[in-house]
């Protein structure tokens, strides 16, 4: 078998930037699609209102089987190779359906967490190592409470404790969005690259600043710039 070497400078521009994006509800989780490079929507929810000026096209899914079609048109279609990132918006709501899909058919509910894990963890790492596409998910925000220490924190949300815990783990960029005031009362919406005692973050590239406008094509540029 033949060796295929690659190299670590080129990892973002092969495998394309990861986003995991979470916040409470409407904050604009969901606009922040709209400002990524060439986007098209894979959506779990009915709240595309705030596109309504977009011209963004959308795959509705209701179901995992949809989703499992929805990832195999990314990765082979002709189609797709005209969008440069998926948007998947968002996986919280994706897990909930999951779920109560696995409660119709489980009588014990720890099966169904279980299973809520495995499909979960397989589509997540699935649609995050899609070869040359960036890909960004939102998520809804949760606390989560450290059983060893007793100290809560906010980070992105799913359903079933442990799989909201695993989540920031599989992206290299986690970032929660928030809004702050100036000193005359207008508000403003950030991305918050990096953690602190409150709310989970991470950004593996190193590039970013720690707070960052809400503007993936602007994030991603940064990323993918040459190192000096």
């Amino acid at each position: 078998m033949a060796i295929r070497l690659t190299n670590t400078r080129d990892a973002a521009q092969v495998n394309g930037v990861k986003i995991l994006v979470y916040s409470k509800a409407g904050y604009g989780k969901t606009v922040l699609c709209s400002t990524a490079p060439t986007p098209i929507i894979i959506s779990a929810e009915s709240g595309l209102l705030s596109l309504r000026g977009k011209d963004i096209p959308v795959i509705e899914i209701n179901t995992i089987d949809q989703l499992t079609e929805a990832y195999d048109w990314a990765n082979g279609s002709a189609e797709a190779k005209h969008f440069q990132t998926i948007c998947i918006d968002s996986i919280s709501e994706i897990g909930e359906v999951v779920l109560a899909n696995s409660k119709k058919t489980n009588k014990d509910p720890r099966a169904s967490y279980g299973e809520l894990i495995e499909i979960m963890g397989e589509q997540i790492r699935k649609f995050r190592d899609l070869p040359g596409k960036h890909v960004y998910m939102s998520a809804k925000q949760q606390l989560t409470k450290d059983d060893k220490t007793g100290l809560t924190t906010y980070g992105p949300a799913m359903p079933g404790s442990k799989v909201g815990q695993a989540m920031p783990y599989f992206y290299d960029e986690v970032f929660r969005m928030g809004i702050g005031a100036l000193e005359d009362g207008k508000t403003y919406r950030f991305l918050q690259t990096r953690p602190d005692f409150q709310y989970e973050a991470k950004d593996r590239s190193g590039a970013l600043d720690e707070m960052e406008p809400p503007d993936l094509t602007r994030i991603i540029n940064k990323i993918l710039a040459p190192l000096a």
